[in-house]
């Protein structure tokens, strides 16, 4: 192929040859007859045709295909200035390396995170479907739970919906095997896959005979759990697994596990190991008060969010009407599903997206100054092709083509550094939405491509115009010139400086929030608490008297561990956010309908305050007591008993909820970060009780390093409570940690960026001063020759360069103010506009700048005059 290639080239230039003879003797032989001599009708036949090589050019334009022809030899040319000025190239493909590759890397997390819709079915038509109190005007609304019954009403007066489900997920311990296994089960309404359009990889759906109450019980299990307890049986279907023991008046503890779900489904969170039905008729989800439900719904093909939301509303007030005592007060409200899964992830993730089109844009910018103090260099060359009949286009093509590829190596190399970036997002951030599916697939590389073809256009246009301005004498090779004035390389250098001034102000106000939430005092002490969780099921909540037992006998076993010198249960932990407020009253007094009273609740058992040493200022700590009994804190005693003591006082919880709540205030105690390290402490109530619901932590504090008793603390609950598992066990100062761990990644990403932009402005200073200074040696010599003093030299070159960081400052200043209320929902004491950030922004860039000046500053000054005038 490429020898027919080459004989037919040669063919052709053959043809051209012949073709231009032809018509340059015919003008010669025209001019002989009107009187001309030989050699002046030749010289004047030349002069009308014009030049031989710009005509040839025009004929192979048509007789080839011109866009194949000449990019393929702007790209041979390309190649081989690549290898000839190898350092050159390769400080641009390693630039462009950094920055395609972080830019392709957070794409990757926000494609998979945001961009891509939920693998399901039609996922738009898939939405929460929330209930909430709407007499309770919390400034944080509690969404309850939903009724069973309320479900079913929904399914069945509903026009907007395909269908609706829900679902709740207990801890369950799973004792087939020697020793139980902790298992994340979900039990779910009727309709649950039909909602998400998804089907067993493996058997078949739920029956209508298994949804009934007490038809078999049967389970479907995660494809995960299939290969690591039956190592992928296809004949697993038929067999049986064991949770717990039997619980009077629920289901029999042996499922048959009749389906395997496919590991894409994801729902309702990627742990959960099993989906099991719960029949809509059982006796205990009758009551409206009954609620446990989340629910999501399918709208119907064509029905709007804005319908279907007054549609469901319209059915809940029916109920509302219907069923006053239990439905009045609630409203329901309808959320995207996409929107709930993603959570708070969608402002981070667009954040360091922004970050890193920033640090591309200043990696072009370095680019386009060094390719700019290439191009007068080159300037000779493009001289000689104008010269040799080039028109202004096809050297802009060619150009472009060598930027092009240098941008095609660089995203090349990007893509390795983004396929490891994506494994990293996936170990250290394995609580993001959707993390399983950042990876790199032909999404990425289709981006990184686009990202060179943008590259190429902001790198290389530039320079290309203002190489290919005008007719450059053949002359001038560039070593003549006296000034080598510049200003598109100052502009440049200034926009990087200003970009990187962005990025370190968001990063340093970042920093600085995470420096003051280190500073706070949590008002508990996190030291030496371990946390664990022990399987348990709402099932047991019938036998209340039972699972109080239950609870007191495990902490009692625990207490005796030793190297324990305190342990209790509690329904969340301190430290961490979750917990909605709820509506309470005080039952003394006279009741003002006006002021309403809300507090964070939290259950925990007697123990809790010297296992989290939390003082008691008033009264008693939890103690056991036959009573109801609570505990606030000081927050709450000041802001709703002023003056008076809140002691004695019986306070109640208003809540639609089978469980009806109320106790006698018997303590005050300090004031404590329970809704988050970040959150001021807020009105809180502990209800004391050793009640342990699903869900409920256990906390003990040890003498010792905390993990060390996980072992011995196993064996114990065991010993005791053989078909429980004990699971989550982990220092609480490592799940204080955890619940930063997106800040301080956002943060670490967002300064190393800010690190990578400084560094390239740096660079850029340096190398388009160095350039100067090269380009005004004989300026240089011509002053020192005069009596210019060395100092004054330097001092003009540094002068130069610092006049540029301080534009740039300036004008990244202006930018960063603009832009930094992105992030003022993620700061935490500290302003937007910290002077202590942009003060110190400014000064480390000034003094980068300074640093970048000196050396070339200091060349300029040490050139030798009487060398460089006679090298001129």
């Amino acid at each position: 192929m490429g020898l027919k290639f080459r004989k037919r080239k040669e063919a052709l230039e053959q043809e051209f040859d012949r073709e231009l003879r032809f018509h340059i003797d015919e003008l010669t032989d025209k001019n002989i007859a009107s009187g001309m001599s030989r050699n002046e009708a030749h010289r004047q036949a030349m002069a009308e045709f014009g030049a031989k090589e710009r005509v040839a050019e025009q004929l192979r334009e048509v007789h080839q295909i011109p866009v194949i022809e000449s990019f393929g030899k702007n790209l041979n040319f390309a190649l081989r200035l690549m290898v000839k000025s190898p350092l050159f190239s390769a400080a641009i493909i390693l630039t462009l390396a950094l920055g395609v590759g972080a830019n392709s890397a957070v794409f990757s997390a926000l494609d998979a995170v945001l961009l891509r819709p939920l693998p399901f079915p039609h996922p738009a038509e898939l939405v929460m479907v929330r209930q909430y109190n709407s007499a309770n005007q919390s400034p944080s609304p509690f969404v309850a739970p939903v009724a069973p019954v309320r479900l079913e009403d929904w399914n069945r007066m509903s026009s907007a919906f395909q269908a609706i489900t829900g679902y709740y997920t207990e801890n369950e311990s799973e004792t087939s095997g020697p020793v139980p296994e902790k298992l994340t089960e979900a039990f779910v309404a009727p309709r649950f896959l039909q909602v998400w359009g998804v089907a067993p990889e493996l058997g078949r759906d739920f029956s209508p005979a298994e949804e009934r109450f007490g038809g078999p019980s049967v389970v479907l299990i995660s494809e995960r759990f299939w290969r690591r307890r039956f190592n992928a049986d296809v004949n697993v279907i038929g067999k049986s697994l064991h949770f717990g023991s039997p619980v009077a008046g629920h289901r029999s503890a042996a499922y048959t596990i009749i389906g395997v779900i496919s590991s894409s489904f994801l729902f309702p969170n990627r742990d959960v190991d099993a989906w099991s039905p719960v029949p809509k008729d059982a006796p205990y989800a009758q009551s409206r008060e009954n609620t446990w439900y989340t629910c999501f719904g399918r709208l119907k093909p064509g029905v709007q969010l804005e319908q279907a939301a007054a549609d469901v509303a319209r059915v809940q007030a029916e109920l509302g009407r219907e069923f006053p005592k239990t439905d009045a007060d609630l409203s329901v409200t309808l959320v995207p599903a996409k929107e709930v899964i993603v959570g708070e992830s969608r402002a981070s993730l667009w954040i360091l997206f922004g970050s890193v089109t920033l640090l591309l844009l200043l990696a072009c910018t370095n680019i386009a100054a060094l390719l700019l103090a290439r191009m007068t260099d080159r300037e000779h060359e493009i001289s000689v092709r104008f010269s040799l009949g080039a028109s202004r286009t096809t050297v802009m093509w060619q150009l472009l083509t060598e930027i092009f590829v240098l941008a095609l190596f660089g995203s090349l190399a990007g893509l390795a550094l983004a396929a490891g970036a994506a494994k990293l997002f996936r170990t250290f951030t394995p609580n993001l939405p959707r993390v399983e599916r950042i990876s790199l697939d032909w999404r990425i590389v289709c981006y990184s491509l686009v990202c060179a073809l943008v590259v190429t256009f902001l790198c290389g246009l530039l320079p290309g115009l203002r190489g290919t301005r005008g007719r450059l004498a053949l002359a001038n090779d560039g070593r003549t010139q006296v000034s080598g004035k510049s200003p598109a390389q100052w502009i440049l250098v200034g926009a990087q400086v200003a970009l990187a001034v962005i990025l370190l102000v968001g990063a340093g106000l970042l920093q600085r929030s995470l420096q003051e939430l280190a500073r706070v005092s949590p008002g508990f002490d996190p030291g030496h608490v371990l946390t664990l969780q022990i399987s348990e099921s709402y099932g047991e909540t019938a036998d209340m008297k039972a699972l109080t037992e239950r609870s007191k006998h495990i902490l009692d076993a625990i207490r005796t561990i030793p190297g324990v010198e305190a342990a209790a249960n509690l329904s969340s932990l301190p430290g961490l956010p979750g917990q909605s407020q709820t509506e309470l009253k005080i039952l003394e007094g006279e009741q003002d309908p006006n002021r309403k009273i809300f507090a964070d609740s939290r259950f925990v058992s007697p123990g809790y305050f010297d296992v989290m040493r939390i003082p008691v200022l008033a009264g008693e700590p939890c103690q056991e007591t036959t009573r109801p009994t609570v505990v606030v804190n000081r927050t709450f005693a000041n802001t709703y008993f002023g003056e008076t003591t809140a002691i004695r006082h019986h306070i109640a919880r208003l809540q639609t909820s089978q469980f009806s709540l109320a106790g006698e205030i018997q303590g005050v105690a300090a004031d404590s970060r329970e809704q988050g390290l970040n959150t001021e402490p807020m009105p809180t109530v502990y209800w004391c009780s050793s009640v342990a619901f699903p869900g409920t932590y256990y906390a003990l504090r040890t003498r010792v390093a905390p993990m060390t008793l996980a072992d011995t603390v196993r064996r114990i609950v065991h010993s005791i409570e053989p078909n429980r598992s004990v699971f989550d066990i982990q220092p609480l100062t490592q799940r204080l940690s955890d619940s930063f761990a997106e800040d301080r990644l956002r943060t670490t990403l967002l300064s190393l960026f800010a690190v990578t932009a400084v560094s390239l402005a740096c660079l850029g200073i340096y190398a388009t001063l160095s350039y100067f200074v090269s380009m005004r040696r004989r300026e240089v010599g011509l002053r020192l020759a005069l009596g210019a003093s060395r100092q004054n030299i330097a001092l003009r070159f540094l002068l130069q360069g610092l006049r540029v960081s301080a534009i740039g400052c300036v004008a990244g200043l202006g930018l960063a103010a603009a832009s930094v209320r992105v992030l003022s929902g993620m700061l935490y004491g500290v302003s937007r506009f910290d002077p202590a950030t942009f003060g110190g922004v400014v000064a480390l860039v000034l003094a980068i700048g300074c640093l970048a000046t000196v050396l070339p500053a200091i060349r300029a000054a040490r050139t030798p005059p009487m060398n460089v005038l006679r090298e001129q």
